[in-house]
């Protein structure tokens, strides 16, 4: 990863031995701290790209009510908002909403329940579920969907087929929907009933490395680097079911993945205009302020990037090949980008930072 030098002054050379000693030690211990930094450095790497195995229960629930629960107050829990609830071990999903009630000195907030979509709400250890809804178009929205196959070069690839509300002039613009690094379909969710009103049949897809989709060689992320070629056989798939042109929307490294299929992909001029919704618009930016959050030193989180992008990438972290984050940054592409563009972005998103997301939208 890169050289350490030693270096020790001729004015010290009459205790030869103790020099030799003392310059021998010095460089044992540079060396270990080094070989640790450069292995937490390749730690904190091999996180970054590897798919998420699941989140553990991150709140509790203290009572049950008519129409309510009761949750220890933290900051997402008090949240405003709709937000989902797993419960039991995720055998249960409830949907909330606005807050009803929040004592300071029991430390407890009372939040509208909306709807339950799976067994039913009880006390105990929860997940607090960002995406609200839960399951599929047919029974988190009650929409007709199609369970369907995106034809990839890994192979098969799930997705939902769902089409436009009856009635509802068409003009032959579908809609593909990404959702983001670590979640599932059903992060799209929120967007289907508003592009099902318009008339927009929605495809909502799955890339490679996703639980039940095909894996990679390595089986890691690489942050839209790779995935873009699975969105890419989404829109050969919509075009062969009759697409004029389409529009694809994605949730966080969705949106890095769609950028990276405008840039780069042979059906490009089959898009329409983009949607992005809390996208990762430059990835150090997300990887720096990460390591903040972490505590981590400045000087090992740049490390990490720089194990990212090592031609020694694979055998280091697992990936199929290095990554580059310069091409995955689009603020300084930005001029490449001519496509009509929706960009929306919480200025309060502690997991995507949305300063370059303004910086885009100001470039």
């Amino acid at each position: 990863m890169g050289r350490i030098r030693v270096m020790c002054s001729r004015h010290l050379s009459f205790r030869p031995r103790v020099v030799l000693r003392g310059a021998l030690a010095g460089a044992l211990t540079a060396l270990a701290v080094g070989g640790a930094a450069s292995a937490f450095a390749a730690h904190l790497a091999r996180i970054v790209v590897s798919p998420s195995k699941g989140r553990s229960d991150d709140i509790e629930v203290i009572g049950v009510g008519a129409g309510t629960v009761t949750l220890r107050a933290d900051a997402e829990s008090l949240s405003p908002g709709r937000y989902g609830l797993w419960l039991g071990g995720g055998t249960s999903h409830v949907r909330l909403g606005e807050i009803v009630d929040h004592d300071e000195q029991t430390g407890t907030v009372t939040r509208r329940v909306l709807g339950v979509d799976q067994g039913r709400p009880r006390e105990g250890p929860a997940r607090w579920d960002v995406y609200f809804h839960a399951g599929t178009p047919g029974t988190a929205l009650g929409l007709p969907f199609e369970e369907v196959e995106v034809d990839t070069a890994l192979g098969p690839m799930a997705a939902w087929s769902v089409p436009p509300a009856a009635g509802v002039p068409a003009d032959g613009t579908w809609a593909v929907l990404v959702h983001g690094r670590g979640a599932t379909r059903e992060e799209c969710l929120r967007a289907v009933p508003v592009l099902h009103r318009l008339g927009m049949p929605c495809l909502v897809v799955s890339y490679r490395n996703d639980p039940g989709a095909p894996r990679s060689a390595g089986g890691r992320y690489h942050l839209g680097d790779a995935e873009w070629v699975d969105v890419e056989s989404a829109v050969q798939h919509v075009v062969e079911a009759g697409a004029r042109d389409v529009v694809l929307v994605g949730w966080s490294m969705g949106g890095a993945i769609i950028l990276q299929t405008v840039a780069r992909s042979r059906l490009a001029d089959r898009v329409r205009g983009v949607v992005l919704d809390s996208p990762v618009i430059n990835w150090r930016d997300v990887l720096d302020h990460h390591a903040r959050m972490m505590r981590v030193p400045s000087p090992v989180g740049r490390l990490s990037q720089i194990v990212l992008e090592h031609p020694q990438a694979r055998r280091l972290i697992g990936v199929d090949s290095p990554l580059s984050l310069s091409r995955l940054d689009w603020v300084s592409r930005a001029a490449e980008l001519d496509l009509p563009m929706l960009l929306i972005h919480s200025d309060d998103d502690d997991f995507v930072p949305a300063g370059p997301s303004h910086s885009l939208a100001e470039a």
